[in-house]
């Protein structure tokens, strides 16, 4: 890890882990874990809230003072250690519905620049879902509704005109 990963994610993909190893025998692990995933899941999807926020520090609480064992007493530690060391970056996901390190899928926009678009067609005839419109020789726009976030864009565009936002 370093400075390019995405705390949110992180705690995410260890709670991923804990999950799926959880034996079941009691209810805060089998279920707490399985909310504060879900949790995660929705702030990385630009849908978490200041409340959400709460629960999840709430939750994780709950979880590792009732747990049975050492894996439900450790399984929120990522979340609560991200929380407390990286607030920032869920107050981006929550607030800005931005990722600050550019890893949460749903939250990256591609733009096209109007000033280096030379429309060339290279980004509207590598996209797969055809989210590209422009004439040649014309300014490109990217409909971010129907954009599936794959990057082809902005890995054929030799002109630099398209980048995320």
């Amino acid at each position: 890890m370093d400075e390019d990963d995405c705390m949110v994610s992180i705690a995410k993909f260890y709670l991923d882990f804990t999950v799926e190893e959880s034996c079941g025998k009691c209810a805060p692990c089998r279920i707490g874990n399985k909310r504060l995933n879900e949790m995660l899941e929705k702030i990385c999807e630009g849908k978490g809230t200041m409340h959400d926020l709460d629960l999840l520090r709430n939750l994780s609480h709950v979880v590792k003072d009732t747990s049975l064992c050492g894996l439900g007493q450790t399984s929120p530690n990522p979340v609560l250690s991200t929380m407390d060391n990286f607030m920032d970056e869920y107050l981006a996901h929550v607030v800005d519905h931005k990722c600050p390190s550019g890893q949460c899928k749903a939250l990256l926009q591609y733009v096209i620049e109007a000033e280096n678009c030379v429309g060339c067609t290279a980004c509207a005839r590598n996209c797969p879902v055809n989210a590209i419109a422009g004439e040649r020789k014309g300014v490109h726009v990217i409909d971010q509704e129907t954009c599936i976030k794959c990057g082809a864009c902005l890995e054929k565009c030799k002109f630099n005109a398209v980048f995320i936002k």
